[in-house]
């Protein structure tokens, strides 16, 4: 407060510096402005004014101190020689005595007006670390009811985890009922003009990328909240963005390929020049580990890498309709499984760290002697390339049509290869695809997306359809047909807002196997959520 009274004071003190003559004293008007001048350099060495505002305000006490004394000057003038005209600036207004109270009650409304402005505003708060301005929290609970129906001529689990397509399942038979819940806080910080940084804390097991689902149960103890996100953003150019730890995907995708929770690791580059007032390009590069390993003469296994090309075009109409085309190229490196030799380990890493389903397989561990614990790695290699197109209509705004279609082909798949490298010979089935239709106000994907209104609404319909060796079946959706590849079959969503940053949402995903052993699924989805 003792800020804030010097504050008030020296407004004051400028307010009246043009003014103020009382009838039986007058300061010196130059004595005064070496006062102001003073207390406003310590208010300026204290925090409570910025350097340009405290500029500004000793070079307006200036102009006035100076216009105050040619305005006396002519006053004198008039008093000594009544007959001689003295010119007076006709806006000074002269004041010879401001009672006490009215002063108390200046210095009141003063006080509440620097509260209100800048108390708040950023690099001007009193009192308060200016570290607290460069930080935004954000964050969002989603409660979740989960139904998983299985069909009743689903093959049994022996065959479904067989070492050739192993389904890695649990069960395939009995329907599963469950609450689940999901949080998220973060924040994102503001390190200067051109580098800003992240933090993120999200719920779900240690053990999967792809889903910060927790399974609610008062017998599993605590929750597990872990750090998902952590980058630093670096935007040297307004058409250069360059981000680099662990962050949200990079690219423009659909859940056929990524898993929307999915976070990537390493470092990317987006490039986005504006080529005309229409049309912008957009080309994003990265390097992403999967998983280190720590190599040695025991172990063969090398790390495992996805580097990633992306460029394309968007298109903005005058009503703001847009057109997104892009193509992708995603090589994968040492994901693929390598037999171990004969009574050694020595590949044994080159099996996936993590899983869904799907995806052709083989033992490792088969060449080693009989009883000797399977190692499930993956047939064959992947190599992408991805053709995505995306038109947002808004036609009829506030109202989004939006029309989406992904392709993507496995190029990496090679019969002789994966014959001579697992011993088994694998038919090819490469290809995925994806055409959805989105309607609504709103998106409600993203946990930095804008904000939710009340009756807010939106509703999907997509069909897919993922071949078995088509994309890596541990980084796509997680809940169409609970995860992985080998999957066809349609989805249906639906969103609406019952308040601000609230909203009911309803998914209905059946789905069911491309050429593998018979697993359909039926999954339903009921949530609540809100954001803030």
């Amino acid at each position: 407060m003792k800020k804030i009274s010097l504050a008030i004071s020296i407004m004051m003190g400028l307010g009246m510096t043009a003014t103020q003559v009382q009838a039986d004293e007058r300061e010196s008007l130059e004595q005064l402005k070496a006062t102001t001048t003073n207390l406003i350099d310590l208010l300026v060495k204290e925090g409570v004014l910025p350097k340009d505002k405290a500029d500004a305000l000793v070079k307006k006490a200036t102009e006035d101190a100076a216009r105050q004394v040619k305005q006396q000057q002519a006053l004198d003038a008039l008093v000594a020689k009544p007959n001689e005209t003295a010119v007076v600036d006709e806006k000074s207004v002269r004041v010879q005595y401001v009672p006490e109270h009215v002063k108390k009650e200046m210095r009141a409304e003063i006080e509440k007006e620097v509260m209100t402005k800048l108390n708040y505003k950023a690099g001007e708060r009193l009192g308060l670390p200016g570290w607290l301005d460069r930080i935004e929290f954000y964050g969002d609970i989603r409660l979740r009811a989960q139904e998983d129906s299985f069909a009743s001529d689903n093959a049994d689990i022996a065959r479904l985890n067989d070492p050739e397509q192993d389904m890695n399942l649990k069960n395939s038979t009995v329907d599963r009922d469950r609450l689940r819940v999901r949080a998220r806080l973060g924040a994102d910080i503001k390190v200067n003009d051109w580098l800003t940084g992240g933090l993120q804390f999200v719920t779900g097991l240690q053990t999967t990328p792809v889903t910060p689902n927790q399974t609610e149960g008062i017998a599993q103890g605590k929750y597990i909240f872990g750090l998902d996100r952590a980058f630093l953003k670096a935007t040297p150019r307004p058409w250069l963005m360059v981000e680099g730890g662990r962050f949200a995907n990079p690219f423009l995708y659909t859940d056929i390929m990524f898993d929307p929770d999915l976070a990537f690791d390493g470092v990317a580059a987006t490039f986005s020049p504006k080529l005309t007032d229409s049309f912008t390009s957009f080309t994003t590069v990265g390097a992403f580990p999967i998983e280190e390993v720590e190599s040695s003469e025991d172990n063969k296994a090398k790390d495992k890498w996805l580097y990633s090309l992306q460029t394309g075009l968007k298109w903005q109409a005058p009503n703001k309709s847009t057109v997104k085309l892009a193509v992708a190229y995603h090589d994968y490196k040492n994901v693929e499984g390598q037999s171990n030799s004969v009574g050694l380990n020595d590949y044994s890493g080159t099996a996936p760290a993590f899983r869904q389903r799907g995806n052709s397989t083989f033992d490792i561990n088969a060449a080693n002697l009989p009883g000797q614990a399977s190692i499930i790695g993956l047939a064959s290699k992947f190599e992408q390339i991805n053709i995505i197109g995306q038109i947002d209509f808004l036609n009829f705004d506030p109202v989004h049509v939006t029309l989406t279609g992904d392709y993507i082909k496995n190029i990496g798949f090679d019969k002789n290869e994966i014959l001579r490298r697992t011993g088994n010979l694998y038919k090819e089935e490469t290809d995925a695809y994806q055409v959805k239709m989105d309607v609504g106000t709103k998106t409600f994907s993203g946990l930095r997306s804008e904000a939710i209104e009340k009756d807010d609404w939106q509703v999907s319909l997509a069909y897919k359809r993922i071949e078995a060796d088509a994309v890596l079946d541990g980084l796509n959706d997680s809940n169409f047909r609970l995860g992985g590849s080998d999957a066809k079959g349609w989805a249906l969503v639906g969103n609406y807002a019952i308040d601000k940053n609230t909203w009911v949402g309803a998914r209905y995903l059946s789905a069911d196997t491309v050429s593998g052993l018979d697993y359909s699924v039926d999954v339903f989805l009921l949530d609540l959520n809100a954001k803030f």
